[in-house]
This record gives structure tokens, sequence and C-alpha cells, in this order.
């Protein structure tokens, strides 16, 4: 049967480690995934540049013609950015705060035209980086933490909907993969850095992209039709602190 039964969601950063444990949980759980991603991604539906409005009414138009409608989004495409204050470009802190955050506001405007027709349920991956702060995260704080109240707009516009949409965000910290690969290597003592990242971490070690996944699987589902406006450490209780 699966939890996700025939529900059509769409899925930015599918490329990404996020994004296809995404894709992969939605198909286990029988729904059908669409996955966009930049150009010359592998395993991808549609290609889809999430700064580009252009692009979002493209494809939000595809997925209406293919599928007539839109049950789930998850906003999972997203970038890091190392860097204080000082040290950050103006230039990279606008390219951050663009994939970010205007990627993540023309997922929920787009995909809202066509997901208030029958209602639904959308996803913001943001990050424990938009709950807490870092010296060196300048720009990725500010974008995850914009990501963390434009879902709670999000989600008070959608619940005065009627089939409502819902909207939540996810606050993973360091996952393995790609990402937090790209922020240890450049490190004097790669390994070294890892190991204080993950003493950081109560439970002790980086979480997985199948778990951020698993809790998209539960806001995505109707076992979640009371939860809106809500944010989801993912963190091996590194928040608790």
């Amino acid at each position: 049967m699966g939890r996700l039964r025939d529900k059509v969601v769409l899925i930015t950063g599918g490329a990404g480690a996020v994004g296809s444990a995404v894709a992969e949980a939605v198909v286990q759980q029988g729904g059908i995934a669409i996955d966009t991603d930049l150009a010359g991604r592998e395993g991808i539906d549609h290609v889809l540049d999430v700064t580009s409005e252009a692009d979002w009414q493209r494809v939000i138009g595809a997925v209406e013609a293919s599928a007539g409608r839109l049950d789930g989004l998850v906003n999972a495409a997203g970038i890091a950015q190392l860097g204080t204050v000082e040290d950050t470009g103006y230039a990279d802190f606008r390219r951050t705060m663009a994939i970010n955050v205007d990627g993540t506001f023309l997922g929920c405007k787009y995909g809202l035209g066509l997901m208030k027709r029958t209602g639904g349920s959308i996803v913001n991956v943001s990050s424990v980086s938009g709950l807490v702060g870092g010296h060196n995260l300048a720009a990725y704080n500010a974008s995850k933490g914009a990501v963390r109240l434009l879902s709670k707009s999000v989600a008070l516009h959608g619940a005065r909907l009627d089939p409502p949409v819902r909207c939540n965000s996810v606050h993973p910290t360091f996952l393995e993969g790609a990402m937090t690969d790209a922020i240890i290597r450049p490190s004097r003592n790669p390994e070294e850095t890892k190991a204080r990242m993950t003493r950081d971490i109560p439970l002790r070690r980086f979480g997985k992209p199948s778990e951020v996944a698993d809790m998209c699987v539960y806001l995505l589902s109707d076992e979640s039709a009371f939860v809106t406006g809500a944010e989801f450490a993912i963190d091996g209780g590194l928040t608790a602190h």
C-alpha cells in the first residue's frame, strides 16, 4: 500500500544526497517522485534552476500537464558556504541566499498554485544552522534561518486555504556525504576536524540522508495531517545543549 500511495511529489536538488534519498523513499512508500536538478545531473526528470522563476513556471506547468495535481513538494536544493561575516564575499553571500532562500520561496510560491487545488504538504529542508549560529557560517546561517521563518509564513497562509496546504521545515546537522566532505576537506587537519564536529553531536555520529528522508515521508504523509508550521531538528541532540 505505502504511506504515500499515488501521491505526486516534486523534489528539488534531486541529484544530491538528501534529494535522491527523499525520491527513493517516496517511491518505496508508493508515491510518484518527480526529480529536478540542474542540467547535466544524472537521474532527473526535469531540469530546474531553483533561482529561475521561468524554470519554476515551466516545471510546474509540466507537472500539471502530466499528472494534473501536486500532492507534495520537498525543497531540498541548497549549498553550504563557509566564512565569517568579514571573510564572506558579497557575491558568495548573494549566491547562497539565491539558491537557499530564493529557490525555496519560488518553490513554495509556484508549488502552492497547483497544490491548493487538492491540498498537500510542503517540506523545506533547512539546517541545524537555521536554529543555531556558527562563527564561520554567516551566509549559511542567514539563508537557513530565513527558510525556517519563510516556512512558518507559508504554513499560516496554507492553513487558510480549503483544502489546506501544510508547510514544515526540517533541520539536519552534518550528514554523511559530499556537502559535509566539502566543508571538512579544506581544513588543515580534516580527520581532526571531522572528529571535533562529531564530538559536538551527543549521539556521536553524523546523520544519514535516509534519516532526513524518513522525516520527509512522515511530513508528506497523511499521518502528519495536523502538523504545520513546525520545525524538526534531525541533529543527534545537538540543539539540546
